[in-house]
């Protein structure tokens, strides 16, 4: 164990007899911290990608199903009386989109017939241009008809028309572009697509693939949401784990992701039952996640699948060899050389000719708990060695990490590092502020997932998640993380986990982000606001500190940023008076400037930031403060608070005037 702050006998015993802190930040000392420190996890729950980050607006566009979630109409509506049916063709758009939604023209009233989609719980319509595309089987001469109308009047705010090419026995794809005149007054609107009856050759025609897209980050095609991305890009991540836990694993051992399904052309994508509890498209697959990483500069963390599926089932020790390659030939697909590995050809033949760089791969996901206690034992005896043998075979310079971490009851083998995953109470994030201490340079450690999710005192996994992050949990959580920041030589880096929830459905309640159909909807919580101020003040090395006092209420790390600045960090949890800090980074002296953040919580120490209300319960104050004669820099900080310091200037090593001796 190592500590970076050292106390004399005198200071522990004054601890709890007053809240005046004294500090010394020392010139030369400390270690290096990780570059990775804060960063970002996607899991698809609670519709975080279909129909949330992913910005596809059509719900069950390609009719896809599973035995789990069977191929349904659900989502569409027929237009002036006409039939929809679900069909299963002998020549579908594809194998991996086997089923598609039939229009019987003949019979239906008199006007243009056809179908509208309800979204996802709605869609946005905003003057904007709107790309879309749709595939139809079927011979018909004349126009379709694209639009966007509100669901509640019928009023149409755009419409553009298509000039049909489809013919009989094959299938056509239409690519339009719409931009509606007017913007809707809310989200409850509908896309349409209606033709003449007149037109169709033979009593019906064929449609599948029925997309919708609105302006997208970055402009991509088939790309994410810009609210949400512009939310994920203010925290100032550096990293991405994905494509996330649970649906790494899948439910069975043949419903798991697979990456080679998720690549390519749309139509030969088939999705696949998610984990908790719909199917999704893959729509947002291994390219989309790696051009996320693209656009926000984020170092990818590669999970693959290690053989585990959430049922419990696991592959046997003869059968993992071919997992093994196959995750194998996820990263030569990621990183392989376009003219000469078969999977870099195929990255190249998909529009990403250049190689991606992937430095660290994740084996598995949380093997130590859908795995207990017969696959986790076989994590430990033959998967997880099997893995780290063949990947440092092949990939030698990627960082391996081990879905469980040392606090898990294993003994990693080198050279992988761990993951630790924490879903706690405030108070137990507060007492885990040194557990990270006892790391050493030999068992390095992600903090893949975390999250405060209950109350103090109470009702843990028996009781509900919290209805959305708190203040008090936020600061539990800031105290977790500043213990990591202090050993940040031995942590990869840290992620909020899960990361965004579509306000109409539940799976999980506590996420970093809520949003809904509608833009304005796009929540930031509480900890979203604790990770914006710890995230853009990073420490590339921490300094060793010399205290008065011990750890609590006042919890801290400190550190030079990259460019040589001083930087402070420190959450105040269970006091109930303000504490005075004196804070003095060797080099400084009298006049010299600091810029001090604190952010504050509501009375209620239960308060959240309410997507409905859109009432945000986090205070953020910023001030100049200016060293005293000393050279230190003096402030308060309330209860339940969070603070940085970062100083105007870098910190420059001065010679020692008198001997320091340290316990």
């Amino acid at each position: 164990m190592r500590l970076l702050t050292t106390f004399t006998a005198a200071a522990l015993a004054l601890a709890s007899s007053c809240n005046a802190v004294n500090l010394v930040v020392k010139a030369s000392g400390g270690n290096s911290s990780s570059p990775l420190m804060y960063g970002l996890m996607h899991e698809d729950i609670s519709n975080g990608g279909d129909g949330g980050i992913y910005a596809e607006l059509i719900y069950n566009r390609a009719f896809q199903g599973s035995e789990e979630f069977p191929s349904s109409l659900n989502g569409w509506i027929p237009v002036n009386g006409v039939a929809l049916s679900l069909e299963k063709l002998a020549t579908p758009l594809s194998k991996a989109l086997p089923y598609s939604m039939n229009v019987a023209a003949a019979g239906s009233s008199p006007g243009k017939v056809g179908f509208a989609n309800t979204g996802y719980w709605g869609m946005d319509v905003k003057v904007q241009t709107y790309t879309g595309s749709f595939y139809v089987k079927g011979s018909y001469e004349g126009s379709f008809t694209a639009s966007l109308q509100s669901n509640l009047t019928g009023e149409t705010f755009g419409s553009v028309d298509v000039v049909s090419q489809s013919v009989a026995g094959e299938w056509t794809q239409h690519n339009f572009t719409l931009v509606p005149e007017k913007a809707a007054p809310n989200s409850n609107n509908t896309f349409a697509v209606t033709f003449d009856p007149a037109g169709v050759k033979d009593a019906s025609l064929d449609f599948n693939l029925i997309s919708l897209f609105p302006p997208t980050y970055k402009n991509r095609p088939n790309g994410l949401r810009p609210d949400i991305m512009e939310a994920f890009a203010e925290l100032n991540p550096k990293f991405l784990r994905l494509p996330g836990g649970n649906m790494l694993e899948g439910n069975t051992q043949t419903t798991w992701w697979k990456w080679n399904e998720t690549i390519g052309p749309l139509k030969d994508r088939p999705g696949m039952p998610n984990v908790w509890g719909y199917q999704i498209t893959y729509g947002m697959g291994l390219v989309e996640y790696m051009e996320w990483c693209e656009d926000l500069g984020l170092e990818p963390i590669v999970a693959v699948w290690d053989g585990l599926s959430l049922d419990g089932n696991f592959t046997t020790q003869a059968e993992l060899g071919e997992w093994i390659q196959f995750a194998l030939d996820e990263i030569e697909f990621l990183t392989g050389d376009a003219a000469t590995t078969k999977w870099g050809a195929v990255r190249a033949s998909v529009g990403h000719p250049q190689p991606w760089s992937v430095k660290y791969v994740e084996i598995g996901n949380e093997d130590w708990l859908a795995g207990a206690p017969a696959a986790y034992e076989a994590y430990k005896q033959y998967r997880l060695p099997m893995f780290i043998d063949a990947f440092t075979q092949r990939y030698p310079d990627i960082q391996l990490i081990s879905s469980s971490s040392v606090f898990d009851n294993i003994t990693i083998p080198e050279p992988a590092a761990g993951d630790y995953h924490s879903y706690v109470e405030p108070d137990t994030f507060v007492a885990a502020f040194g557990m990270f201490d006892q790391l050493t340079a030999g068992n390095k450690t992600l903090i893949g997932e975390y999250a405060a999710v209950h109350p103090n005192g109470g009702i843990g996994w028996n009781g509900d998640l919290m209805p959305f992050p708190w203040w008090e949990g936020a600061i539990g959580e800031a105290v977790f993380l500043l213990g990591a920041e202090r050993n940040g030589d031995r942590i990869i880096g840290t992620t909020y986990a899960p990361s965004l929830r579509n306000m109409n459905r539940w799976q999980w309640s506590v996420t970093l982000l809520q949003f809904a159909a509608d833009p304005a909807l796009t929540t930031r919580s509480t900890s979203w606001y604790m990770l914006r101020l710890f995230g853009n003040h990073i420490i590339s090395k921490t300094l060793p500190v010399t205290s008065d006092t011990g750890f609590g209420p006042l919890y801290y790390v400190a550190g030079t940023s990259a460019k040589g600045t001083g930087i402070f960090k420190a959450a105040v949890y269970n006091t109930t008076e303000d504490v005075q800090v004196s804070l003095k980074f060797k080099g400084y002296s009298k006049g010299a400037t600091a810029t001090l953040t604190v952010l504050t919580g509501p009375e209620n120490p239960y308060g959240y930031n309410d997507p409905l209300s859109h009432v945000n319960v986090v205070t953020e104050t910023t001030s100049t403060v200016t060293a005293g004669a000393d050279g230190s820099f003096r402030f308060s900080l309330p209860q339940l608070s969070v603070a940085v310091l970062e100083t105007d200037g870098a910190v420059k090593c001065r010679k020692k005037r008198r001997v320091e001796v340290e316990a």
